[in-house]
């Protein structure tokens, strides 16, 4: 089977990682997991994955966060191009948007943190899916 892109999971939820593996994998996709953000950035360096899904909570709390500045500050074209999806529950659990569909006058839609997009916890397979897949095709386009 000919994989349809390489897909990077960082989620300290080692089962979650699992069953959103199982899931790319079975659409064609090739998957790799980090559980943390220090080796979610050494397998970005390593694999050169096409897309990255990034939960924002871990064992350092918003490690998320620094994994996105981190890997959009260095200095290869590809760590800033390489769509990122947030994949976290902190939607339903807070008031907190660091994603906003529109302007608020000082930032425009998206500008509060450098990802693609944003898919809350729990995640529905066919969202995910569609997500992926469109971020991919867009990315394909630039």
């Amino acid at each position: 089977m000919t994989t349809v892109g390489k897909i990077l999971i960082v989620d300290d939820d080692r089962d979650l990682v699992a069953a959103i593996k199982l899931v790319l994998e079975q659409r064609g996709f090739a998957v790799v997991g980090a559980f943390d953000a220090k080796s979610g950035l050494a397998l970005a360096e390593a694999e050169r994955p096409d897309l990255i899904l990034l939960d924002v909570m871990m064992p350092s709390a918003t490690e998320g966060f620094h994994f996105v500045w981190e890997l959009r500050r260095r200095p290869d074209p590809y760590f800033v191009e390489v769509p990122v999806i947030i994949v976290s529950a902190i939607h339903g659990q807070t008031e907190l948007r660091f994603y906003p569909d529109a302007s608020d006058g000082t930032y425009k839609s998206g500008e509060f943190l450098p990802v693609q997009g944003f898919i809350d916890k729990p995640l529905d397979p066919e969202e995910l899916i569609a997500r992926v897949t469109r971020e991919l095709e867009l990315a394909r386009r630039r």
